[in-house]
């Protein structure tokens, strides 16, 4: 692994939200996860974090992604409003925020090959769900 982190750019599909995500790590040894919860499953979505990388989302000019909460509603999943991609999810702890990236809105997804491995995290209370991602999700900067 190397010590200089390299920028993942990606967007959703008409370009209003970007993503960035920053990661030193070699996209093969990330692993990409699909989440069994009935949002990821029908977006599709295959997610990534590096706990040592940094991501962010911006909203182009043409205004912000909706943030969308269910399940124990810590969690802001954003969707772009134009055209429906889910591009990542924020979770805010204390001062602190972590997310992870919907690798498919990767410009470069290719490059992560691994094969997504199904995750069921259903029977986590708060308290448990928050430490998972504390632990594994990625820091969020300012873009």
């Amino acid at each position: 692994m190397s010590n200089l982190r390299r920028l993942y750019p990606g967007s959703c599909h008409c370009g209003r939200v970007e993503i960035g995500f920053e990661t030193a790590a070699e996209p093969a040894t990330l692993t990409v996860r699909a989440c069994q919860c009935a949002f990821c499953r029908r977006h599709g979505a295959m997610t990534i974090s590096d706990p040592k990388g940094c991501m962010w989302v911006a909203a182009g000019t043409r205004g912000p992604a909706l943030a969308y909460r269910f399940g124990l509603g810590i969690t802001d999943f954003m969707i772009c409003p134009a055209c429906g991609c889910y591009v990542a999810a924020l979770m805010a702890d204390g001062d602190e925020v972590f997310g992870i990236v919907n690798l498919r809105m990767l410009d470069e997804a290719g490059e992560f090959a691994a094969a997504a491995a199904p995750r069921d995290y259903g029977a986590e209370d708060e308290t448990a769900r928050r430490q998972r991602r504390r632990d594994a999700w990625t820091p969020v900067a300012a873009p």
